[in-house]
Formats: C-alpha cells, sequence, structure tokens
C-alpha cells in the first residue's frame, strides 16, 4: 500500500514540473507566432508598450513646442512688421492644444493589444495636424524684406521644428513623415512658381534633412524596441530562474524528507533486524558445533553451517548499511582518544591472517618504527583498516602476496598503504567502485561479492577525520589503497618536508 502512495506523490511532482515545462513552452510559442504576425517583426505588447512611452514623453515635453512656437511668431512679426505671423502662431498653438488633448485621453485610456493601432492613428493625424501649420509657415511671404535673410530665417525655422519634432515623436512610427510631408509640398510649390533658387534651395535642404531625420528617429526605434526586447528577456530569465529554483527547493525538501524517513526507518529497524538474526546466528552455531549431542544425519550440520555463515554475511551486510545511513545523516560522531596506527595495523592483521593463510597469501609488513600515538576514533579505524584488508585478502588470489606499510606522509600526517597482486581494477572502473553499492565486473564476477559499501564508509570515515583515501589500480598487476590521516591527528606531529606530494615518497610506486 505504501509502494502505491510514494507512486502517487512522485506522479504528482512530475505532473507538476510537466505543467511548469508545458506553460513556458506555450508563452515561448504564443510570443513568436505574435512577433511573427507583426508587420514589423516585434511583439504587439512592444508595440503598445512604446505607445505608451510615446504618449509620456509628449506630456512631459508638452512646453516645449508652444515656447517654441510663441518665440517664432514674436520674432517674425517684430522683424517682418507683419500681423499675419501672430495669427499663425495662433492656429499653431490650437492645433498643438489639440494634439496635447489627444495625448492626454490615450494617456487615461487604456491602450492595448487589440485598440493600440487605432490609438497610432488617432496620434498620427494629430501630428498632420500640427504639421499643416508648419507647412502654413513654409508658405508666408514678406515683400518688404530682403528675400535672402527672409528665407534664410524660414529655413532656420523650419529645421528647429523639425529637429524637436524629431526628438519629441522618435517613438511614434513615421510621425516625422506624416508631420513634414506637407511642409516639403508647400516649400516644392512656392518653389515651382517662383523659380527662385533661393526657394529650391530651401526645398532640397529642407527635404534633405527631413530623410535625415526619418532615418535616424527610424534608428533609435529600433534601438527603443531592441532595449524593450533585452528586457523582456531579462525578465522571463529571471523568472524561468525562480521557477527552476523553486523546483530545486522542492526537490531538495523532497530528498531531505525521504533521506530523514530512512534515516528513522533504519534507526528503528536496526533493533528489530538484529535481534532475530543475533537468534540465528546462535542458534545455528550451536546446531553447527553439536554442542548439545550429535546430528544424526550428517547433512544437518553442513546446513547448520550454511546457515551460520550466511546470518553473519547479512549481520555485516546490515551493518554496514546502518553505518553508511547514520554517516550520511550526519549522525555518525567520533569517539577520538590517543590511539597507535601501528598496534591497529597489527591486530587488524592478526584478525585476517587466518583468511589469508586459507588462501595461502602472504602478508607483508614494512612499519616505520616509533610512529607517535593519533587523535582519533579507534574503533572507525580498526573498521577501515579490516575492510581495506578484507578487500585485499579477498580479490588476491591463492599463493599471492599483500604488502602494508604505515609511515609519515610528506605534510607530517601518517598513512597506512595496503597493496595486493589481484586482477586489479580497470580505470574506468574506479569512481563506481568508490561510489555506494558500486561493484567493478571482477567483484561481480568473484565469488565472495559484498555489498559494495565498504570503501564508501572508509572514505566517510577518513573525510570524518579530515583524511584522505586514494586508490591506485591497474588491470592485472594489482591494487593499492592508502589512507591518510593529517598531522592535525598527530599527537607528536613533526614539521612538513618540502616535498609536495601527499605520501612520503620512499614509500614504492607500482608500475
Amino acid at each position: 500500500m505504501s509502494n502505491g502512495v510514494d507512486t502517487s506523490a512522485d506522479k504528482n511532482v512530475l505532473d507538476l514540473t510537466r505543467n511548469h515545462r508545458n506553460r513556458a513552452t506555450n508563452r515561448a510559442v504564443r510570443t513568436t507566432r505574435e512577433r511573427l504576425q507583426s508587420g514589423q517583426g516585434t511583439s504587439p505588447a512592444f508595440d503598445v508598450e512604446i505607445l505608451a512611452m510615446h504618449v509620456a514623453a509628449c506630456l512631459q515635453g508638452a512646453a516645449v513646442i508652444p515656447i517654441t512656437i510663441i518665440m517664432i511668431a514674436a520674432s517674425g512679426a517684430y522683424f517682418t512688421s507683419q500681423p499675419h505671423f501672430l495669427v499663425w502662431g495662433l492656429f499653431a498653438l490650437t492645433m498643438h492644444a489639440i494634439a496635447i488633448l489627444v495625448v492626454k485621453r490615450a494617456s487615461r485610456g487604456t491602450i492595448t493589444a487589440e485598440n493600440h493601432a487605432q490609438w497610432r492613428r488617432i496620434l498620427l493625424l494629430s501630428q498632420i495636424a500640427m504639421g499643416m501649420s508648419w507647412a502654413i509657415f513654409a508658405i508666408q511671404e514678406c515683400s518688404n524684406c530682403n528675400q535672402t535673410a527672409f528665407i534664410f530665417y524660414k529655413g532656420a525655422v523650419l529645421l528647429l521644428a523639425l529637429s524637436i519634432t524629431a526628438m519629441a515623436s522618435m517613438l511614434l512610427r513615421q510621425a516625422v513623415l506624416f508631420s513634414f510631408l506637407p511642409t516639403v509640398a508647400a516649400l516644392a510649390f512656392g518653389a515651382s512658381r517662383s523659380l527662385d533658387i533661393l526657394d529650391m534651395g530651401l526645398t532640397a535642404v529642407f527635404s534633405s534633412a527631413l530623410i535625415f531625420f526619418i532615418y535616424i528617429t527610424s534608428r533609435l526605434h529600433q534601438a527603443n524596441l531592441k532595449l524593450l526586447s533585452f528586457q523582456t528577456e531579462k525578465d522571463d530569465l529571471i523568472a524561468e530562474l525562480e521557477v527552476a529554483k523553486s523546483l530545486s527547493d522542492e526537490a531538495r525538501r523532497r530528498a531531505e524528507e525521504a533521506n530523514m524517513a530512512k534515516s528513522r526507518f533504519l534507526a528503528s529497524m536496526s533493533h528489530e533486524l538484529r535481534t532475530p538474526l543475533n537468534a540465528i546466528l546462535g542458534f545455528s552455531e550451536v546446531m553447527a558445533t553439536e554442542v548439545l549431542g550429535p546430528l544424526n544425519n550428517p547433512l544437518y550440520k553442513e546446513y547448520a553451517g550454511d546457515i551460520h555463515r550466511s546470518g553473519a554475511h547479512l549481520l555485516e551486510l546490515i551493518n554496514e548499511i546502518l553505518d553508511l545511513s547514520r554517516i550520511e545523516a550526519g549522525k555518525y560522531e567520533l569517539s577520538e582518544e590517543s590511539v597507535s596506527l601501528l598496534e591497529l595495523a597489527e591486530d587488524c592483521i592478526g584478525m585476517i591472517q587466518l583468511r589469508a593463510k586459507s588462501k595461502s597469501i602472504r602478508i607483508e609488513e614494512q612499519f616505520e618504527r616509533d610512529l607517535p600515538s593519533l587523535w582519533a576514533d579507534e574503533k572507525a579505524l580498526r573498521q577501515v583498516i579490516l575492510n581495506l584488508l578484507s578487500n585485499a585478502v579477498k580479490f588476491t588470489p591463492q599463493g599471492g602476496e599483500i604488502m602494508v606499510k604505515a609511515g609519515w606522509t610528506a605534510g607530517g600526517g601518517q598513512y597506512i598503504s595496503i597493496r595486493d597482486n589481484g586482477p586489479g581494477i580497470p580505470e574506468n572502473e574506479i569512481p563506481v567502485v568508490l561510489s555506494a553499492f558500486g561493484q567493478g565486473s571482477i567483484a561481480i564476477k568473484s565469488a565472495e561479492q559484498g555489498t559494495g559499501l565498504g570503501l564508501p564508509i572508509v572514505q566517510a570515515i577518513l573525510a570524518k577525520h579530515g583524511g584522505e583515501f586514494k586508490l591506485k589500480s591497474k588491470l592485472r598487476e594489482g591494487t593499492e589503497v592508502i589512507a591518510i590521516l593529517p598531522s592535525s591527528r598527530v599527537l607528536e606531529s613533526l614539521p612538513a618536508i618540502s616535498d609536495t606530494k601527499a605520501v612520503e615518497p620512499r614509500r614504492r610506486q607500482f608500475a
């Protein structure tokens, strides 16, 4: 029943992740479709935002054009002594007021993707209305003025108006073109009537300036679109990062909960698993040794021995799983005391000697004497050395040899090295062997398969001591494992030598 619940929970997590992925994909497809449907290759959302920016810019600079018109009208009336410039100024101010009213109405209304095209047409019409006032100014004449000076004055005014309008309406596409096409038409009409070289020159200069400002405003408009696109992409990336972070946090929380549940389960089950298993081991040993009397059938004694060996293997497996679980849960506490690495190594060799003799394996010792004691957990270090020796005996062939060395490291710490002349480990399988429950191809084919937890536990125990674990192996040449304890664990430390190697160079390396 619990398996069904777990499967359902996992399915919910996968479904949630899939929904997030689908929403992101749909959003990307929708955005791409909108850009393809837009005539300018941009998103309608960008067009709406650009139009809103234009409205805001017009409201902010609403006082610039009226001041300019008043100055032009006043200076024209003063220098030409003709009142029709004042009438033109009143007309231009009226057109500008109408344009500002349209802009205010647009700012109060909601510009959306559906109505932004309509609002754009209305704003362009208001620009055309304002452009009519500059066209009327372009056909103004002064009979009692110096014609060259008047044309120069008129050209300067029109260029000033063109530049101001271009800067004010650069966010509204084609606004400059529609605003000053009537002015170009008026100048061309006046030049065709007078056939004056100055009028034709003014028409040519103003037309060239108009083309130049149309190009400039188009580039500025594209630059603003790119800025909006970059801003949108940045916002999308931030949103995706937030979604990924929330998914990561949720996955980490679930993993932590699962790890805690596993630790609680193993802690609560350790007693229940070990108690009946100890009874099985005890009774099977009694039966195998015939303490209570001989068994009638010799097969029973053999079966009792098989039960005892299988139970011992199962107990070892349970202990290793519990040890690894405590280490992963951070509840593996060290019981530190003064420990002699040499004495521990000799004790462990004595414990493993019987198994080695059964395979005619010779264990050689090469210890540096007078090593000071270490501040470490004796039980944990014993487990490390026994695990490494057991692996060496397990994979060393009949009549093989195991070399055990202990001594100083180059950094002032201590090490123990165990080298066998077994089949070795392929280089690509070393990471597998060092992982939890990982076994190499040779270990899988071996008759003495293990749990694959020995080396991960060794690495974790050494890491708890601040030490290091190294494994060197070559196929058909053997394996060497090195457990290194740092100088901070040595109770009587020696100064470090200049050699940068982690292990003393005198230690023989095999090819």
